[in-house]
């Protein structure tokens, strides 16, 4: 029996090459029971006419199916579901049962999941994506990171896909680190002060747990990165919120009792004031006479198109108390969820042994690929790329803010990805990006950053990372529209 060509049909929106998503039609019908054992496929020429692909597009597909036993060749005849195909289950699910467990009794400690602003998943398809944290998809080197993904994927690197690093991580990627990332910054570390993580934000988590118990205080800045509190909450520290000024977290205001201090000096989240050298010393001096430990989260430095950027506090550490937290997630992509810690060994040697317990290491073929990314050059080639890039959306962001009359609240003095704006008093910016939206604009609301109850309304977060140069005076001028209507 032939299967009909009508039952096949590609989805708008699949994901990945035509051939790939053809392979997986067909595997699925065969998996899910609708295509059985001995039915003939229809011919290459009428799939390809049927979908509006080229021919040697289905015929690919269908060798590949061929290659893994899920379709058989029968010389002129054509290709069939091969009698050694899977086989799907044959049995009938079971009714639901009720769920008689009372979940917030049994649930010990709850979670938010964080503060974090529910942000369309499909924002590619927004014209003015002035949201913070997505990327560009034009501006990656995509051609040479699967190069060194292939290359990562090599019998002389099988080790780093197929073995278990226990709680060890890359040494060529550590290397890299510690003698080109970390030397940037003025940094000195050997590979047993460096761990790997899977971003920032694991970084912070894996910090918040060896440092913090209900006998400490942190302060955080506020405004800050609202996934900061969020993970700090289950530690049952006391929070010390601390108001930013424009050059970050002043260190005179720190409480007496403080023990651990979070700080974004190089570009503070999500203002973007860059803390000045001097006070970077302050801060350094006060946490010394309250022996307070500093965590400085280096996000951004790479993407300095405006001038140098400013040491990193651990660079100036003369004691061993700044933990240094970096990522790769804006220099190359957010889904790379790829970071490191920098600290005093036996922190480094607590935070490893905490990490192995949750998630032994991150991939060891992504930090493979990411080595060799960075090792051959592709990595600085790509942030001078991308920060000539931002330094032109920049420009034209901020002419296009000052020809429409609207109001930044903080900028980068070293550049950066976003610009701080507040709007006038009165207005909620959460109903502003609800209306920006059915505009096809996308902009940040700002009330989620601060803390407490009574968190202002009026400040939101223009990003220029994902919004080409073009499009950018029509989007202000949208954003203007709606404030002054």
């Amino acid at each position: 029996m032939a299967i009909s060509v009508d039952t096949f049909f590609l989805n708008p929106g699949g994901q990945g090459t035509l051939q790939s998503q053809i392979q997986q039609m067909i595997a699925e019908g065969i998996l899910s029971g609708r295509f059985h054992r001995g039915e003939k496929l229809p011919s290459s020429r009428k799939l390809a006419q049927h979908l509006g692909v080229s021919r040697i597009t289905v015929t690919l597909a269908y060798t590949e199916l061929l290659s893994n036993d899920y379709l058989t060749s029968r010389g002129r005849s054509g290709y069939f579901v091969s009698d050694n195909a899977p086989v799907p289950p044959v049995y009938a699910p079971l009714p639901r049962s009720r769920d008689r467990v009372n979940w917030m009794r049994v649930i010990r400690h709850t979670h938010t999941g964080g503060d974090t602003p529910r942000r369309p998943l499909d924002w590619q398809k927004y014209r003015y994506t002035f949201n913070y944290g997505q990327t560009d998809p034009t501006l990656f080197d995509h051609a040479n990171w699967r190069l060194c993904a292939l290359r990562a994927l090599g019998q002389k690197d099988i080790s780093s896909l197929t073995a278990d690093y226990y709680d060890q991580d890359d040494p060529l990627l550590v290397e890299f680190i510690a003698r080109h990332t970390l030397p940037r910054r003025g940094i000195s570390a050997r590979p047993e002060e460096i761990l790997i993580t899977m971003g920032a934000q694991n970084a912070l988590w894996l910090t918040a747990q060896i440092l913090l118990d209900t006998d400490r205080t942190a302060v955080i800045e506020d405004p800050c990165y609202y996934a900061l509190r969020d993970l700090l909450g289950p530690t049952g520290c006391r929070l010390a919120p601390l108001r930013v000024d424009a050059d970050g977290l002043p260190p005179d205001a720190l409480p007496s009792d403080t023990n651990v201090i979070f700080t974004t000096p190089s570009h503070q989240s999500p203002t973007t004031a860059t803390m000045p050298l001097t006070r970077r010393h302050a801060l350094l001096e006060q946490a010394r006479w309250l022996d307070a430990l500093i965590v400085e989260d280096d996000y951004e430095f790479e993407l300095a198109f405006m001038a140098a950027p400013s040491p990193a506090l651990k660079s100036l550490d003369q004691d061993g108390r700044v933990i240094y937290v970096g990522s790769f997630s804006k220099s190359l992509f957010p889904g790379l969820r790829l970071g490191y810690l920098v600290g005093s060994e036996p922190f480094i040697r607590q935070a490893r042994a905490l990490r192995a317990s949750v998630l032994r290491h991150p991939p060891g073929h992504l930090q493979r690929t990411t080595a060799y990314f960075m090792s051959l050059g592709h990595y600085d080639a790509q942030i001078r790329r991308m920060s000539g890039i931002l330094h032109a959306r920049r420009e034209a962001l901020e002419t296009a803010i000052a020809d429409a009359g609207l109001t930044i609240a903080g900028r980068g003095v070293y550049g950066g990805s976003s610009l701080w704006m507040r709007a006038p008093d009165g207005v909620n910016t959460a109903e502003l990006a609800a209306d920006l939206r059915n505009d096809g604009v996308l902009i940040e609301p700002g009330a989620p950053f601060f803390a407490g109850p009574d968190r202002p309304s009026e400040f939101y977060r223009l990003g220029y990372s994902s919004i080409p140069e073009t499009r950018i005076p029509s989007g202000i001028q949208r954003i203007a529209r709606r404030l002054n209507a």
